[in-house]
């Protein structure tokens, strides 16, 4: 009998888990890091959050399937946003929490979700099938 698993069929599926893995360190680190002296773009910030949680959900989309395992995506990403932002605010002297932040983030969530019911939710599927 074969594994019953939310993971897609896709080659070398390991090695893409732990690259989505990495992205989400990376996340983590940026948001954690102190701020750099940029010029200040009105709202620049909270695109950048948008964009980092729509391209983890999306990325996500491409390795898992059906829905429950995709409302544990979207809730364990939604989760680690909000612990970021109880970081930023608890932990570092440069950062704060920002409710706006929290708003970026699902709402990059909830698009990069909804990628699953779109051709574009089996493009690694499709490019990197598992070969039997």
């Amino acid at each position: 009998m074969a594994a019953v698993t939310a993971l897609k069929p896709i080659a070398n599926a390991r090695w893409w888990m732990g690259l989505w893995g990495l992205a989400v360190l990376v996340v983590w680190g940026g948001c954690l890091m102190p701020l750099p002296e940029l010029p200040s773009v009105p709202a620049n910030d909270k695109w950048q959050h948008f964009a980092a949680y729509f391209l983890l959900a999306a990325s996500g989309v491409q390795l898992w399937r059906g829905r429950p395992a995709l409302i544990r995506l979207a809730l364990g990403l939604l989760l680690m946003g909000a612990a970021i932002e109880v970081a930023q605010g608890s932990f570092t002297a440069a950062r704060q929490a920002d409710p706006g932040d929290l708003l970026a983030n699902a709402l990059g969530v909830a698009v990069g979700i909804a990628l699953s019911a779109t051709p574009l939710g089996n493009v690694l599927l499709r490019l990197q099938p598992a070969r039997d």
